[in-house]
């Protein structure tokens, strides 16, 4: 053999180029660190005056969802996610029509958060056709994925830093306004957690299926464990402390949302309620600047959903259950799956023009929940009743929390609208219909983890 003989070439694959800030900020990015800002007059009005309570309570029940899918991403570190773990968990066929369920989640994000910035530019340029302001939305968001991770996560860091800057500002004024109104006092009460005039555990419930949905997206998080260094440490740490931060920097701005307008039974529009006591703290250039954060949300949030979509499609084309030429394709010089992107910016773009904004938020719940419940019921299977003889037995870790996990989600679950769940079933059976006849019921290639701890 010819020892000068050229090498042979590797075939392209995802690198790892990632750090653990670089997933926690890709995770809040997702979540959005303005996420209780939509629900706030909402989950007020639902829980009697109790935002801030149900958010903690929901944040317990997600963090215990987040620990499943850390776990599940230390022992399976790759791009396909809920895909990968319950395939392997579980079943093949079974990983497929789940990870076709979590496809749900990733594609009606950047479609949602389009159509969103689309309309808030449309009111301040209403001449201009909403076609073309979503066309903008999502081409910003698929130029992005194009340029590749590296170009994402510093563009992720910036938006994320103009979002904590003007929460910043709205921390600042409503601490100076209940000081100047009410008092040092004023700071410190324990009515937003509870009221007895108004504390119902039936509201408090209906609450917290709300305050729920703020957490959304944190299993983004393990969809980029290919990319990540340290898989099975980062991807861990960063979906716990993702779902933590949210929980608890949500929890603070409504906390001090409660402590300006106390009397939710006053809110003339729920759905705005946070943009009022924007106003009330701050003026017309703090709810301007509210506006503007919200665009910018829409478009960092649609970006984060955009990279998760595309990556779990190449998961899903790596190991050849979709079609492997397209799906599993990477361009060798920037590694990333270009195709991918440009498929997930078309379906968003037509999305837009042919779904209304509350559909696609319904439908990103359904394949959210679905995915959730997965993640938790093969992290029981896996931890609680198949454990490596090596592993160190812990009952709340194993048992407790992925089950307490999947009967939260299950609870939200059964909650979405019947519209929604008859549709999120035919998508379901179409992949179920789809992994059959391309299978023909034999079990699909595995998916090889040696270059996965490189």
């Amino acid at each position: 053999m010819d020892s000068t003989a050229a090498p042979a070439t590797t075939a392209p694959r995802l690198k790892r180029v990632l750090g653990l800030w670089d997933l926690i900020y890709y995770g809040i990015i997702l979540i959005s660190p303005i996420a209780a800002v939509p629900m706030f007059g909402e989950a007020q009005v639902l829980s009697r005056g109790h935002a801030v309570t149900t958010l903690l309570a929901s944040m317990i029940a997600m963090t215990a969802t987040a620990v499943s899918f850390g776990r599940m991403a230390t022992v399976y570190p790759s791009a396909g996610s809920v895909y990968t773990y319950v395939s392997k968990g579980f079943n093949p066929h079974i990983g497929f029509i789940l990870g076709w369920a979590m496809f749900l989640e990733f594609l009606f994000q950047p479609m949602q958060n389009s159509l969103y910035a689309a309309l808030t530019i449309q009111r301040l340029l209403p001449h201009v056709p909403l076609a073309l302001l979503s066309a903008a939305a999502v081409g910003f968001m698929t130029l992005l994925c194009w340029m590749g991770i590296r170009t994402t996560a510093r563009t992720n860091q910036i938006l994320l830093a103009f979002m904590s800057l003007v929460m910043a500002v709205f921390l600042f004024e409503s601490f100076h306004y209940i000081v100047v109104h009410q008092q040092w006092q004023g700071l410190v009460s324990l009515q937003p957690l509870y009221d007895p005039r108004t504390f119902s555990v039936r509201a408090i419930a209906a609450g917290t299926a709300l305050a729920a949905t703020t957490y959304i997206g944190f299993d983004g998080v393990s969809i980029l464990a290919e990319e990540v260094h340290n898989p099975r440490r980062n991807v861990l740490l960063a979906t716990v402390l993702v779902c933590l931060f949210t929980g608890l920097f949500a929890g603070l701005q409504v906390y001090l949302a409660q402590r300006v307008w106390p009397d939710y039974r006053t809110l003339s529009n729920p759905e705005t309620a946070f943009m009022d006591v924007a106003r009330v703290v701050g003026g017309y250039r703090l709810f301007a600047g509210f506006g503007i954060v919200l665009l910018v949300s829409s478009l960092a949030c649609g970006l984060a959903g955009h990279l998760g979509a595309v990556r779990l499609l190449y998961g899903m084309g790596r190991d050849n259950v979709l079609p492997q030429k397209p799906f599993g394709y990477l361009d060798p010089r920037s590694g990333s799956p270009t195709y991918n992107v440009v498929i997930v910016g078309v379906l968003a773009y037509v999305g837009t023009l042919t779904l209304g904004w509350e559909r696609s938020v319904e439908m990103l719940n359904f394949g959210a929940l679905m995915a959730f419940m997965a993640v938790n019921a093969v992290a029981l299977k896996h931890f609680g009743f198949e454990r490596d003889p090596l592993h160190k037995a812990n009952l709340f870790l194993d048992i407790i929390s992925p089950a307490l996990g999947f009967l939260f989600c299950l609870a939200i679950f059964l909650g979405l609208q019947s519209s929604t769940l008859a549709a999120g079933t035919i998508w379901l059976a179409v992949g179920g219909v789809y992994v059959l006849l391309k299978t023909k019921g034999v079990r699909p290639m595995e998916i090889d983890f040696s270059e996965m701890d490189a």
